[in-house]
């Protein structure tokens, strides 16, 4: 069985120019794509870390015998909760404080709280509000939250961009192309060949460039993307520390490449048709 030979071909600079922008676009796209999951990831793991926790700050001691006793009537809905030290709070409080700063009469008293339940921790807040200060976690960590959402928005707004730049350049392949070979597209009008078969050819075209430069893009985006992600795991503390990416993460960016050759498949036959029905 013989193969049907393809009537346009791009000669060796073009398609080795070709698949290197597409390679660095691919790169780009899944890079981009796996610090948006990685940080949505992260964003997702920090606030189910610390949704059910919460503190209390018993800040003067005529409230203290209160606060106490409304912790030890609610503790059936705690899961757990942790007293801190005078030398803990000392600890906490460090690397802001002046060495031989005596603070033992200025420390509040604080709990650390693990509720059972997030519903509970509003009735808790409203029934010791009047004695001590009370905290949630999520509360505290609000801004780092808001700037990890913030990282997500400028990720997809770099994705879109890239995935705006790959159209514009599998348009320019195409309307190349066409150039390239406007002899050819004339003979091919003349002996009345359909539109879908000239179209045909140049997906094939494209579609073997996309496919070589996603290879290449996903091969050279993987090890980059480790190397932030244990970057990050390195700092043991915060936000950072949280991003990764699960089973699914890994499944939708290896999808990337290949929705980029659909698309650009796509793109090519909508171009191709419009080259042809202006000439």
């Amino acid at each position: 069985m013989t193969k049907t030979p393809l009537v346009f071909s791009l000669v060796r600079e073009q398609s080795l120019f070709m698949t290197i922008i597409m390679s660095l676009l691919t790169f780009l796209a899944v890079l981009t794509f796996g610090i948006c999951l990685s940080i949505g990831t992260g964003v997702l793991r920090w606030n189910s870390q610390w949704n059910l926790f919460g503190t209390v700050q018993i800040m003067t001691q005529t409230n203290e015998a209160n606060a106490i006793e409304i912790i030890d009537k609610n503790r059936a809905m705690f899961s757990d909760v942790k007293e801190f030290s005078k030398n803990d709070m000392k600890q906490i409080l460090k690397p802001w404080i002046s060495s031989g700063a005596n603070l033992d009469n200025y420390l509040p008293k604080m709990f650390e709280i693990k509720f059972k339940q997030k519903s509970d921790i509003r009735s808790f807040d409203s029934e010791i509000s009047p004695y001590a200060r009370f905290l949630t976690h999520n509360d505290a960590l609000k801004n780092s939250i808001s700037a990890g959402w913030r990282m997500i928005f400028i990720s997809l707004i770099v994705l879109i961009l890239t995935l705006g730049a790959i159209g514009i350049c599998i348009s320019y392949i195409a309307q190349n192309t066409a150039m390239l070979h406007r002899r050819e597209l004339e003979i091919l009008n003349q002996v009345g060949a359909k539109t879908s078969f000239i179209a045909k050819q140049m997906q094939i075209i494209v579609a073997k460039i996309c496919i070589n430069s996603g290879e290449i893009g996903f091969a050279i985006s993987v090890p980059v993307l480790l190397m932030i992600l244990s970057s990050a795991h390195g700092t043991r503390v915060g936000l950072l520390a949280m991003i990764g990416l699960n089973y699914l993460g890994w499944f939708l960016l290896l999808l990337i490449p290949i929705c980029i050759i659909i698309f650009a498949i796509w793109i090519t036959k909508k171009t191709t048709i419009k080259i042809l029905e202006d000439k």
